[in-house]
């Protein structure tokens, strides 16, 4: 293969994961990845609390890209060219091997994300990638010319993986890019609700969460947790991912509708409440809950409901049972704000896919530009979706950069 120049922006995932196979695809490439901050791979350290959720146990494409509320139709393709069982493969190969844990995330099997940047920085320095840190690019013009501190970079290709950062999205729009407006992905709910009130802690191994009615109505179904500051755990983490954009056109304020009894519907558990008091009338209500639920929730929604949660089963009246249905089925609790989740900040919004070849991850607008990883309209919910996207999109475009034939200008 010719000699070709090949510049990454970006050293995440995506940028070290594209510089790698380019450079191992063409050994006579030149590749040159510029980072801005002094450590690369800074988010493939700290994710997954440490440990690093590389991918999911998701072997099947189709039922892959059901966990990206953004992008999904696109990395359809895509991943039947490089999916998980790819990047378990790609790892293995570099003694890295990965385990799955019982929710299909899979970690390196030393439960360390060193592992995972050590064996990219390596497989870098071994392909032939020169990496500068602290070496934030100024400025990008079609050619391909990179602006400096210190003097000018040019050459034959450029991938962007910016990520989620502000100046990536500002090049976008300046080449002439259509930019979707990011907003926040995967975080937490605030929610301040008496009912909730003192269960900082308390768990629940399934809850269906809705927001909005009629078509805008979105569901979510899992486990769920309460905090101090409101609610977290898999179902709010994916509702608020499907949820993205309706939130952020809320300012996050907006009603949340909880069924505690993900199984059942109002007229279904009023009609166990009624055969519950009808074969225990003399038992308490606050000491007898015939639904699973942890039992300070169970009295914390008795409470809200009727006047004395002591009471025996007998002498709660016909409206009383009703009002207990809607709180175990029908209840809603104010949204009025977000959190975070833990480090992993995700975003959906970015390069409008419209405009890129998904076969080579190229710019349908300016040859030998390519693009990968979080700065595309593309994001996954939490389980490993969002490095796969990265290890997927930065092979893609990795391949394609290292192509012998010099693009036309």
């Amino acid at each position: 293969m010719a000699a070709v120049e090949i510049a990454v922006i970006g050293g995440g995932a995506a940028g070290f994961f594209g510089a790698i196979t380019a450079a191992e695809t063409n050994p006579q490439a030149r590749v040159t990845l510029f980072e801005a901050a002094a450590e690369p791979l800074g988010k493939v350290r700290i994710s997954g609390g440490g440990r690093c959720n590389v991918t999911h146990h998701c072997f099947d494409p189709a039922q892959l890209v059901q966990n990206y509320p953004r992008g999904g139709r696109a990395l359809r393709g895509a991943f039947s060219r490089f999916q998980p069982q790819d990047t378990i493969r790609w790892f293995g190969d570099r003694h890295v091997p990965l385990k799955t844990e019982a929710d299909g995330r899979m970690f390196p099997t030393t439960d360390d994300s060193a592992t995972i940047v050590d064996c990219l920085t390596r497989a870098a320095q071994r392909a032939g990638v020169k990496i500068h840190t602290k070496t934030p690019v100024r400025h990008i013009e079609p050619g391909w010319r990179l602006g400096l501190k210190e003097g000018d970079w040019r050459g034959d290709r450029l991938l962007i993986a910016t990520g989620s950062s502000p100046l990536g999205y500002r090049w976008v729009e300046a080449l002439g890019h259509t930019l979707i407006p990011p907003v926040p992905s995967l975080f937490t709910f605030k929610v301040s609700d008496r009912r909730l009130a003192g269960l900082a802690g308390v768990s629940v191994a399934s809850a269906k969460l809705q927001l909005g009615t009629g078509k805008t109505k979105l569901q979510q179904t899992g486990p769920l947790l309460i905090t101090h500051w409101g609610l977290s755990g898999p179902a709010v983490l994916k509702l608020s991912a499907w949820g993205a954009r309706l939130l952020h056109g809320d300012r996050y304020q907006m009603p949340l509708i909880i069924n505690w009894c993900p199984g059942e519907n109002l007229e279904t558990i009023l009609t166990l409440l009624k055969t519950v008091k009808a074969e225990h009338p003399k038992r308490q209500l606050s000491t007898a809950c015939p639904v699973a639920l942890p039992k300070r929730l169970w009295q914390s929604l008795l409470t809200a409901s009727v006047a004395n949660p002591d009471q025996p089963w007998a002498t709660v009246a016909k409206g009383e049972l009703r009002a207990i249905a809607l709180q175990l089925t029908q209840g809603q609790y104010p949204i009025t704000g977000k959190g975070v989740f833990k480090e992993e900040f995700v975003t959906c919004g970015g390069v409008s896919l419209k405009e890129i070849d998904f076969k080579t991850m190229a710019s349908r607008i300016h040859p030998g530009l390519h693009f990968a990883g979080e700065i595309l309209d593309i994001d996954g919910i939490t389980g490993g979706f969002n490095f796969q996207n990265a290890w997927t999109t930065g092979w893609l475009a990795g391949q394609a950069m290292a192509a012998s034939a010099t693009p036309t200008r």
